[in-house]
């Protein structure tokens, strides 16, 4: 059965390019993201680990920890690291898992054999601090994914779970954000000081609350 929102992301063991690790307590009480590749050494995937690499300063001041998993051998991922470091100017430090017997693949339901009865789709995973799937998304072969977009969605998740608000189309850090409907617009006046702009009885916006 494939994963969904909410659900309870599977913990595993595994080795990776960084030494053997256990999934929850890589994470421990952060977030994570798990984002997997078709295979290595394939070009799209090579940009997306180098762009990964770089943003490392981004994840890190957000708690998130990033690994990825690819069906191919511990080997091949040593060969391919040092041509993501040397093309992408870049130090790939994350872990890279070793997915050969598809252990992890299979968990996370990443073959998908109307796309390759064997290689894993390019799924990518965010994981709140109760290990639960916050976000999936799939993305066909053709297109390296937005690690600018998965910044965003982080900020969104973290932002939201912290404040009774949700964050409209576009949102970036500093903007403005919507009160759930389930604050009353009498309590949401009280809940954000910054003050509450009623468009509509159901479209009410604030201030983000955390913003300086």
């Amino acid at each position: 059965m494939s994963l969904r929102l909410g659900d309870t992301a599977p913990d595993f063991n595994a080795e990776t390019s960084v030494g053997k690790i256990n999934f929850y307590e890589y994470l421990g009480t952060g977030w994570g993201v798990l984002f997997s590749h078709p295979a290595d050494y394939t070009p799209v995937c090579t940009t997306e680990l180098g762009r990964t690499a770089q943003l490392k300063e981004e994840f890190a001041k957000r708690n998130v920890k990033v690994l990825a998993v690819s069906v191919d051998p511990l080997d091949k991922h040593e060969g391919w690291i040092k041509d993501i470091n040397e093309t992408q100017n870049t130090s790939v430090e994350f872990p890279i898992i070793a997915d050969p017997s598809r252990e992890v693949a299979t968990l996370y339901d990443m073959i998908h054999p109307n796309a390759s009865a064997t290689a894993t789709v390019r799924s990518l995973f965010i994981i709140g601090p109760d290990k639960a799937v916050k976000l999936i998304i799939t993305y066909p072969a053709s297109t390296g994914r937005n690690f600018v977009e998965v910044l965003r969605v982080i900020d969104s998740l973290q932002l939201t779970a912290k404040h009774s608000v949700a964050t409209p189309a576009n949102w970036v850090q500093g903007e403005d954000v919507i009160v759930v409907p389930a604050v009353s617009t009498e309590d949401a006046i009280k809940k954000f000081p910054k003050g509450v702009n009623i468009v509509k009885p159901y479209l009410r916006y604030t201030p983000q609350p955390d913003a300086e």
